[in-house]
């Protein structure tokens, strides 16, 4: 088949790409580099089954795809906040086009959403009928009701034109490639234990998280997108950690010596956050299988590459 990955030069993007081309099909990796990077494809250019397009699909774009996986938006607070009305955009009319194109050329479009349309949850864990509790002018909006809407606007396309559409709500998700930079947890507290600086806990530590390993993340949104089930369904791992267990953890793992700092917990941060995937077991025949230690094993692994090079 012929598939399009919006992102595809990003963490999720890449390692999705990666399958795909594994699997045979002409890749059309669409990037606008705000936050993916080449080098995460660099592999594949030249390949003639690999096309890669310096695209915002905030502007449309025609093209004859069979498939789209549209991941295109930043995913992390620092990027997704430094822009707001950037990101905004990106999920509504950078979706608007996909669903256009997928309308167009009859392709299959699977939809990356987040696990941050529940926002800070009244529930625990979070199944896909609750419908959060999200502050829609708070910092965080950006992107939360941004990707509202986003799946929003599937559903309007599958209901009114009968687009054939997929949608994902994707937990924390880690791995190599990850951003040095990018804010996130995890790779946050490996890059800070690998230079024994100060290990940042925001809050007391007390808040949790679920974190599911890239190649688990890559095998459920293929699954998804070549079943029957349309979604919404959450893809993450239900093995649930306070970020103080993770800090541990790692620090452990790294043998550091950096001692913990402790920081004003961020507005509207989830104070719990766990999947239910009982519909991603039934519907998909799926489930993580990478433990957190041996997905922390190869992603600490990247990162002392990626540093220490």
């Amino acid at each position: 088949m012929k598939i399009l990955v919006t992102g595809g030069a990003g963490f999720i993007g890449s390692h999705l790409i990666d399958r795909l081309m594994e699997k045979g099909h002409d890749i059309l990796c669409l990037d606008n580099f705000y936050t993916g990077n080449k080098n995460n494809v660099l592999k594949w250019v030249g390949n003639p089954h690999f096309e890669l397009i310096r695209h915002d699909i905030t502007e449309p774009i025609r093209l004859e795809v069979d498939q789209i996986y549209h991941l295109a938006c930043p995913a992390s607070p620092i990027h997704y906040q430094h822009n707001p009305v950037k990101t905004i955009k990106t999920n509504v009319l950078g979706t608007l086009n996909m669903l256009g194109l997928a309308k167009r050329v009859s392709a299959r479009i699977l939809l990356a959403s987040t696990s941050e349309v529940y926002g800070d949850p009244d529930i625990h864990p979070q199944h896909e009928e609750y419908n959060g509790n999200v502050n829609c002018t708070g910092l965080r909006a950006c992107y939360d009701e941004g990707k509202r809407v986003a799946e929003t606007l599937a559903f309007e396309y599958h209901r009114e034109h009968q687009t054939d559409i997929r949608v994902a709500r994707i937990f924390n998700t880690y791995g190599p490639r990850m951003s040095e930079n990018d804010g996130r947890v995890v790779s946050n507290l490996i890059v800070q234990a690998l230079q024994n600086k100060f290990l940042t806990i925001y809050g007391d530590g007390t808040q949790t998280r679920s974190f599911c390993y890239i190649s688990d993340m890559a095998e459920g949104l293929i699954k998804l997108m070549n079943g029957n089930y349309i979604g919404p369904i959450n893809l993450g791992n239900p093995d649930e950690y306070t970020i103080l267990e993770l800090a541990t953890i790692i620090h452990k793992m790294t043998k550091s010596n950096a001692q913990l700092i402790y920081k004003e917990l961020p507005k509207d941060d989830p104070k719990k956050r766990q999947p239910d995937i009982t519909k991603a077991k039934f519907h998909l025949d799926w489930q993580p299988q990478f433990s957190l230690e041996r997905g922390l094993e190869l992603t600490i692994q990247h990162f002392q590459d990626q540093l220490f090079e």
